[in-house]
């Protein structure tokens, strides 16, 4: 899963990026922090699971699923015209599942804000018109070109008619993700095009340390950012960029004091992931023995042999059957051959729709 941080500057995304990609590297030793570019980090999806799995198979490796971020910087008012740092990031945009909107809801005159207040849905529409702008540039060529081509392949119309609707609820100011398909094949070429405001978006309403215990409840900032979000679908989530810093420093111990002390029961990164999660969807599948326990991302929904093609390719060709037990059960019982005599272990088939917590070890022939 690829993530794009982005917000206005002075928002608190670059701080959010550095302390997530951070507080991140401390989670697996077996996926230390990476950075791929200056600009992008790789960190583990913290599961205790996986833990307790790795101790109950005494597991030579515990291998966490990723989160890849991208702070996506240069995003300022004429990004989509080349201002700042503009059309470089808004390209880096397009390779991401979800975008993270970083969103200012805190007032401290320290910090200048770039339009001189504090008025989150301000900020929100000013990185959405870019990215619109961004995308009405990509239509508007697709449909010169489809203009011509359209001509001598009727395939094309379906196309080119999409295009010409789309053009026109953006240039009303709408973005991708609000229009409604009239049928599955306009949805598949919606998706196709890659437009950045289709994108699944979180915002980030980033508060003072005040604010983050009681989830910004008293907070008119956050108040008018969830509203908004509701009415789009997208995901919220209250942070202090700050404190996130702060607890990056921490070790895994001091951490879960620190957050105790504030009043809280997980950090920034955990409702992060959290909330990605949820809003695209995702679900994790177990794999656990001697050589390693591992995490497995996949789809809500995602049958069996796909699950198993997540692995190898190999797996989902040669796909027989998959033995599985939920993760409580195992647990529960303290080892797979205590769930084997219990009958918790199944054996499934093609058609099994493989659920979060399940352990599974599937029987496949090539």
């Amino acid at each position: 899963m690829k993530l794009g941080i982005v917000g206005l500057p002075n928002v608190g995304k670059s701080t959010l990026f550095n302390s997530l990609t951070k507080a991140g590297a401390a989670e697996a030793a077996n996926y230390p922090f990476c950075t791929i570019e200056p600009n992008v980090g790789v960190v583990p999806v913290p599961d205790k699971r996986l833990d307790v799995l790795t101790q109950m198979h005494n597991s030579a490796k515990t291998i966490h699923a990723v989160i890849e971020f991208v702070d996506i910087a240069g995003l300022v008012k004429g990004a989509s015209k080349g201002e700042g740092l503009g059309n470089q990031f808004l390209a880096n945009i397009r390779e991401v599942d979800a975008i993270v909107h970083v969103v200012r809801c805190f007032d401290d005159t320290n910090i200048v804000h770039v339009d001189g207040s504090i008025d989150p849905l301000r900020d929100i529409e000013t990185i959405n018109l870019e990215l619109l702008f961004s995308d009405l540039e990509i239509l508007d060529r697709r449909y010169a070109k489809l203009a011509k081509s359209v001509k001598n392949d009727k395939t094309l119309v379906k196309e080119f008619n999409l295009v010409e609707k789309l053009k026109k609820h953006l240039e009303d100011g709408n973005l991708a993700k609000t229009y409604e398909p009239e049928d599955e094949d306009e949805e598949e070429l919606l998706e196709s095009f890659n437009l950045l405001t289709y994108k699944p978006v979180i915002y980030a309403a980033n508060v003072s340390e005040d604010d983050l215990a009681n989830d910004a409840a008293n907070n008119e900032y956050v108040a008018k950012v969830r509203e908004y979000a509701a009415k789009e679908g997208s995901g919220v989530f209250v942070i202090c960029a700050q404190i996130e810093q702060e607890i990056a420093e921490l070790e895994d111990d001091e951490k879960k004091e620190f957050l105790e002390d504030l009043g809280l029961s997980e950090s920034g990164l955990d409702k992060l992931i959290a909330a990605s999660y949820k809003l695209l969807g995702l679900i994790s599948f177990l794999t656990t023995g001697e050589d390693e326990t591992r995490a497995w991302t996949i789809t809500e929904g995602t049958k069996a042999p796909q699950a198993a093609g997540k692995i190898h390719t190999d797996f989902e060709r040669g796909f027989i059957r998959a033995e599985v037990v939920s993760y409580d059960n195992l647990v529960e019982q303290g080892s797979m051959n205590a769930a084997k005599e219990k009958g918790l272990v199944r054996s499934e088939g093609k058609d099994y729709v493989v659920q979060d917590g399940d352990v599974v070890l599937f029987r496949f022939n090539v």
